[in-house]
């Protein structure tokens, strides 16, 4: 893999902890009481869920709006599902990450449910030299139109290794000569900065219309995320 470009690492910023019960600790007591918000919070846990999201979107829109087409835009064929969305799910991912092949299911369970839905797939090698290797391989079968062949091929391997990567760009057509593009660095470049403007603490990182979920929250999380992003688009 010597002729792979390394990169140093992700930068940006932590993701802050959405303190959302103190939140509401703080202020309800002065509204209608400290006991009857603790009894809310316990029976409706659902409140949390809300308004943890509602932080969150208020907290990136702005920036997501200003960079929606360089989020939501694929890089050549680095997407899955419908042609014309309703929503776009987008997942900056690495290929050593376990929580990325973890959710990979999940996406794939939730494409198989919704035909309105579409799959940006960003790549965020932030693991090391092997990461990087395999995110320029897969954005050169990207821009051959093949990164649904690379990309089942090299996950189905179960690891990134001098083999597995050669046997993923075999199965996609891709010779070693394509990784030299200017434009594959230029986009691992950019996605690495607007990962860090998202507050990117790792990988998976999921974009979901104003939602940003840095984890493997899970099939539930995720399909609320895309229902709330279709009934903004919806009421807009």
């Amino acid at each position: 893999m010597s002729n792979k470009v390394l990169l140093a690492g992700l930068g940006g910023g932590l993701v802050g902890a959405l303190a959302t019960a103190t939140v509401l600790l703080a202020a309800g007591p002065g509204l209608i009481g400290e006991r009857l918000v603790r009894d809310a919070m316990t029976n409706h846990p659902d409140i949390l869920v809300d308004a943890a999201a509602s932080l969150e979107a208020q907290r990136f829109a702005p920036m997501l709006e200003a960079n929606r087409s360089l989020i939501e835009e694929p890089f050549h064929s680095s997407w899955a599902g419908a042609e014309n969305p309703e929503v776009t799910l987008v997942e900056y991912y690495d290929y050593a990450c376990g929580f990325c092949r973890q959710a990979k299911p999940d996406l794939e369970r939730l494409l198989a449910e919704d035909p309105t839905l579409r799959v940006v797939y960003r790549e965020l090698p932030v693991l090391g030299p092997a990461s990087v290797a395999a995110a320029r391989a897969s954005l050169a079968a990207s821009k051959a139109g093949k990164f649904a062949e690379f990309h089942e091929s090299l996950w189905a391997s179960g690891g990134i290794s001098e083999e597995s990567l050669n046997a993923a760009l075999d199965a996609a057509g891709i010779t070693v000569e394509a990784l030299d593009d200017p434009a594959i660095n230029a986009e691992i470049d950019r996605n690495l900065e607007i990962a860090g403007l998202l507050g990117a603490t790792g990988t998976p990182l999921f974009v979901i219309g104003d939602q940003v979920i840095n984890s493997a929250d899970g099939y539930a999380a995720y399909k609320d995320a895309i229902e709330r992003a279709r009934k903004k688009a919806q009421d807009a």
